[in-house]
């Protein structure tokens, strides 16, 4: 069940490839002093941290079903992914900040070695790069409707995808923005330059946790199929025996889990075998999605034209 494109390469993509730049990182801070070097060591060692949670909530995900959780831990990646996002936030961006305003305030701290500096987020660049290369074909494998990436990264139901390319993507903005804060800094020989470029990075470090909290848990509260899952599910109620779809619903229970729950009016001459129909409905939307963990309950009932209105009735009296 998408075995070749779940996002989990990207994952263990990112994971070495922040390991090898967190420690380039940290000899070029040990060497020179720059504010913008420790904000960047501390982003690599979070993205480390975070890839490694990544990687725990998909072996969660993966549990199946039990007594207790019988529709399985499938949500597990979504919840790993918003402590994620909070790491990000705090441990990447908030750290950050705090460390730049520092540096802004006693500006009298020097950057040594900056040729070295230069040449670890050069370094950087060229690995995080090849990471950001790797989600992007991810991206492409899984994007089926072609649709633009950010439009797909709000849409996507693949947490690990939308964390690797984020992170990735604020990696390379990020080792651009040290790079240029120390050429000024060389320059100029006014530090100002390195901890002003700390600080722009701790700040795209927490808009970008921000992004990612809100859609993880749009995610763990459950949403719906995609447009495109909705139009193939819905296309096998389309036959003769079956006279309306009255109500379908319709759950992630993870990546590639969905739950669909559907009420169906037969036609009189076929209630006697609703049985083999829903049976037959169950096995077209299988084969539509195979690549998909499908939880399927069809029930028959009499369409009531004013059904839809009574539903609202109900919901609204509940609240």
């Amino acid at each position: 069940m998408e075995k070749q494109a779940n996002g989990m390469m990207a994952v263990i993509a990112a994971l070495i490839s922040n390991i090898l730049v967190a420690i380039s990182k940290f000899v070029g801070y040990a060497l020179s002093g720059s504010a913008a070097m420790l904000n960047e060591s501390i982003h690599s060692v979070v993205d480390c941290s975070n890839q490694i949670f990544l990687l725990i909530g998909d072996k969660r995900a993966t549990r199946g079903q039990s007594e207790l959780h019988q529709f399985g831990e499938g949500r597990a990646k979504y919840f790993f992914s918003t402590i994620v996002a909070m790491m990000l936030f705090f441990g990447g961006g908030a750290l950050g900040v705090m460390e730049a305003f520092e540096k802004l305030l006693h500006p009298a701290h020097e950057v040594g070695n900056t040729w070295l500096v230069i040449g670890i987020l050069l370094f950087g660049l060229v690995v995080e790069g090849s990471s950001l290369w790797i989600a992007i074909k991810e991206i492409r494998t899984l994007n089926v409707e072609k649709q633009p990436i950010y439009r797909f990264l709000k849409e996507s139901r693949h947490s690990e995808i939308l964390i690797i390319f984020t992170e990735d993507f604020c990696a390379v903005i990020g080792l651009i923005l040290a790079m240029g804060g120390t050429i000024l800094t060389m320059v100029t020989g006014n530090a100002f330059f390195d901890a002003f470029s700390g600080l722009l990075i701790g700040i795209l470090l927490m808009i970008a946790a921000i992004f990612l909290a809100r859609e993880f848990y749009s995610l763990l509260i459950g949403e719906s199929v995609t447009k495109r899952d909705l139009v193939l599910i819905k296309e096998a109620f389309d036959r003769p025996d079956v006279d309306r779809l009255l109500d379908i619903k319709t759950v992630h229970l993870g990546p590639a889990e969905i739950l669909v729950a559907a009420k169906i009016d037969i036609t009189a001459k076929q209630e006697e075998i609703g049985y083999q129909i829903i049976n037959e409905i169950e096995a077209k939307i299988r084969s539509f999605m195979p690549d998909k963990k499908m939880y399927i309950y069809i029930e028959t009932d009499e369409y009531d034209p004013h059904y839809m209105e009574k539903r609202r009735k109900l919901v609204r009296s509940q609240d």
